[in-house]
């Protein structure tokens, strides 16, 4: 009963939470007195006015009706964690599902939160914040503990104190001391720097882990799609999910397309799961998106979700060992136990020649005369045998090599992180400093990733000047292509305003390009139609394409957008400037195929659109497959993007080359564009033509046997049209032929490719989190130009070791 007081005066008096506990009973101590002092004053008062001196009976209850924390709210976090973590399907249609669930905890599915000051702080006390406890961080203390622990600095400790003991036994206190002192102050300054270097190392960990950890999520507020800190998100928030993204907290499915979820992280298991709407609306934190794209209304916020739950019994483990560190503490230890071998050696030798009277003392006298030779000049004799043995022990231990090579990775890391480069784990440090080959994207990595169409070709014509001339139903047909066929957004607060687009930067340059160009409303295109059936874009098929129904006539079309050249082999026909469909025949097909070429030169990357429609039973045929309709298509036009090279990438690239490093680029488009850009960026020589090898596409590569691959590999500088498994089969070649490969990778299927190679470098802007978890170091600027210097920072680790060493066996061989 007493529990039950307490808790509801809690409830009442509203004591927070991270109160604690002796805080929290003098909170309610004097809670109390004031209470029954107020009732005591009340009840005086009452007595007065009350002329029988009988006070009125009160009701034999009262009701109290409490909700502590989130009195704004109609649902509390409690019921929202069960509802998502047991996929309670029931419980779910009685609180009116997705809709109902976002209604009581004040958003909306459109629009979602209101996002002002307030209303996060007030969500964040109601359902709490986006973050994880974390096991308390390793103090100062714990490090020097360790220090001792090491076997290195035992041994040069017992040497230090047998060196002292005989040294002041030989030699007396005001001399002895020398030896043995010099070597305990050495011994404690490595204990201290190394000490010291390990706490500044766990530190940098932990700041690294929170810069790695803070993802930027897509969220939908105040109608507006925008960009937030994951720990920032809180209950009530839409969240935009694409392909590669993480999901960022537990929720439930709105609204999208083939959502699948690869949830290996919670369950071990490799299949993915579809969410929709009907058999499993829940999505869960930590579970990252295979394919397709969504939306989620956020329910459940760090620890409240499983995954919050999991993380807050994990720390990192910042001890990590690089394979040059382990290597240089086995040659440590090595070198220590020859060292301790010739000590025990020279000890005995030594030993036997003093006790057998073959040493002679500055006169030419024997020292040791059996019976005859004092106590005292024995043990004397014998310290200074046993110190000279101590001497070689101290001296063969390279003691400081270990810390040379910990405060040089420290420092590189540092360095590198102030260069825009993170690193995830240690040992990339050194290995990149041995790489012989980088294998690297196109598009934000040598180029800027700020697209704009810059060519428009209708038919066999360029729309160089006004779209007015256009026929307004092949006009009307590209709308609708680009409004809804994209998983990029348009916003405008309002029509004095300019626009913010996100999405891709493909996505976002066509969406500009028909918005201010074209004159599309977005909205009004959405709202024209209903979208059946979406095949979302991905690295292998190269394409995307949407299936819908026109509100107005009920009229079924299919829009398909993509690589140029692969929709151009879906098409049949096309359309010109003035409406009329045409045949596209070999002779017409072979036009397009040198508009696109030419375009590609120009290093434009080509994007094509085409459109069919079908009729009802076309479209439940299609449906029984769940495919879209892939031939017989009609081209709607041909858009040129141009992406320019980013400043200083010709100099990174000239840097690495000089360096002995060979640069090859692999990229997704096609060959004429990716041999401009290579060309421009100093990868290919003007001279070095398609026909010598050193530019393939992608197929061609994948369909050599094994041993072509092998001879090839090499001499290949460009592979066009790739998908991430010929990326992949170059990396496993090159590793076979004996280089050290890096790779550059963005997406969640490059993520075979970056665990291959020898150093992963993922990108910090375009990259999935899939791509960064498989990486070793993230490019946060995504800029080729920090690949070089990241490579710059790895040779520095070699040459400072490699001059310590030098110093060491210096050291080591001057007092022989």
């Amino acid at each position: 009963m007493s529990n039950f007081l307490r808790s509801s005066i809690e409830y009442l008096l509203d004591v927070p939470s991270t109160v604690s506990q002796p805080k929290k009973m003098w909170h309610l101590a004097f809670a109390t007195i004031y209470c029954s002092r107020t009732i005591h004053s009340l009840a005086r008062v009452s007595m007065a006015n009350n002329k029988t001196g009988k006070l009125s009976p009160s009701h034999s209850f009262i009701i109290l009706d409490i909700n502590p924390h989130n009195s704004s709210f109609n649902i509390n976090q409690a019921n929202l964690t069960e509802l998502v973590k047991k996929k309670n399907h029931k419980r779910l249609r009685q609180l009116g599902g997705v809709a109902g669930i976002a209604s009581a905890i004040k958003t909306d599915i459109e629009g979602g939160i209101c996002g002002g000051v307030q209303d996060i702080a007030r969500r964040q006390e109601a359902f709490g914040s986006n973050a994880y406890k974390k096991p308390p961080t390793k103090s100062f203390f714990h490090f020097l503990v360790e220090a001792f622990k090491d076997l290195t600095i035992a041994i040069l400790l017992a040497c230090a104190a047998l060196s002292l003991g005989f040294g002041i036994k030989e030699h007396g206190l005001k001399e002895g001391w020398y030896d043995g002192g010099s070597i305990f102050v050495a011994v404690f300054l490595v204990i201290a720097v190394s000490a010291v270097s390990n706490y500044r190392q766990n530190r940098q960990f932990d700041k690294l882990s929170r810069v790695s950890n803070n993802i930027q999520i897509d969220v939908v507020r105040q109608g507006r799609r925008q960009q937030v800190s994951i720990f920032e998100l809180v209950v009530g928030d839409v969240v935009c999910l694409n392909i590669g993204d993480q999901v960022p907290a537990d929720g439930l499915f709105i609204d999208g397309h083939s959502l699948q979820i690869d949830e290996s992280s919670m369950t071990g298991e490799s299949d993915h799961v579809e969410v929709n709407h009907d058999q499993n609306p829940f999505l869960f934190s930590g579970t990252k998106v295979a394919d397709g794209y969504g939306r989620m209304l956020v329910t459940s916020v760090g620890m409240n979700t499983t995954w919050g739950e999991m993380m807050s019994h994990v720390s990192r483990d910042t001890s990590e060992q690089t394979p040059l560190q382990a290597r240089l503490n086995k040659l440590t230890s090595s070198i220590g136990k020859v060292g301790l071998a010739v000590a025990f050696l020279v000890l005995a030798v030594l030993l036997i020649r003093y006790f057998t009277g073959n040493t002679q003392d500055e006169n030419g006298n024997r020292e040791f005369n059996g019976s005859k030779t004092k106590v005292d000049d024995i043990v004397n004799a014998v310290v200074g045998i046993v110190a000279a043995a101590v001497t070689i022990v101290v001296v063969a231990i390279p003691e400081g090599l270990p810390l040379a090579v910990t405060l040089t990775l420290a420092y590189s890391m540092k360095r590198m992180m102030a260069d825009q480069a993170m690193v995830r784990k240690l040992s990339a440090c050194e290995t990149m400093g041995s790489a012989t080959t980088i294998c690297t994207d196109k598009t934000g990595t040598l180029t800027m990733n700020l697209m704009k169409v810059t060519k428009f070709w209708l038919g066999q014509e360029s729309m160089e000047q006004s779209t007015s001339s256009i026929s307004p139903h092949v006009l009307e047909l590209i709308k609708q292509g680009v409004a809804l066929n994209t998983t990029g957004s348009a916003y405008r607060a309002n029509p004095e305003a300019e626009y913010e687009f996100s999405g891709t930067p493909t996505e976002k340059a066509i969406l500009s390009w028909a918005i201010l160009d074209l004159e599309m409303d977005m909205e009004e295109q959405k709202q024209s139609c209903i979208t059946l059936h979406v095949e979302a874009f991905n690295s292998q098929k190269k394409r995307s394409g949407v299936l819908i129904r026109k509100k107005l006539d009920s009229t079924i079309h299919v829009h398909w957008k993509g690589a140029a050249e692969k929709i151009l082999a879906m098409c049949s026909s096309y359309y010109d400037a003035s409406g009329i469909m045409k045949d596209l025949d070999d002779q017409q097909k072979s036009v397009f195929k040198q508009i696109i070429q030419g375009m590609a030169s120009n290093s434009l990357r080509c994007i094509a659109f085409a459109h069919t429609q079908i009729s009802e039973q076309q479209y439940e045929e299609g449906m029984e497959e769940t495919k879209l309709k892939e031939n017989s298509l009609t081209l709607l036009g041909l858009v040129g993007i141009k992406d320019p090279c980013r400043p200083g990438v010709k100099k990174a690239v000239e840097a690495c080359q000089h360096a002995g490093v060979n640069i090859k680029m692999i990229t997704g488009d096609n060959v004429f564009t990716a041999r401009a850009i290579a060309i421009e960026c100093g990868i290919l020589k003007p001279g070095q033509d398609m026909f010598s090898g050193a530019v393939v596409e992608g197929e061609e590569f994948r369909n050599y046997t094994h041993e072509e691959r092998m001879e090839k590999a090499d001499k290949i500088c460009v592979m066009a049209r790739s998908s991430p498994f010929d990326k992949l089969l170059m990396v496993q070649c090159l590793k076979q032929k004996g280089q050290v490969v890096a790779v550059t990778g963005d997406g969640t299927n490059d993520a075979p490719a970056l665990k291959e190679a020898d150093i992963g470098l993922s990108m910090g802007i375009q990259g999935t989190e899939v791509a960064k978890e498989s990486s070793d170091i993230v490019i946060l600027d995504d800029n080729f130009a920090s690949v070089a210097t990241v490579l710059r920072w790895g040779r520095c680790v070699y040459n400072n070791i490699q001059k310590f060493i030098q110093f060491q066996l210096t050291s080591m061989l001057l007092p022989w």
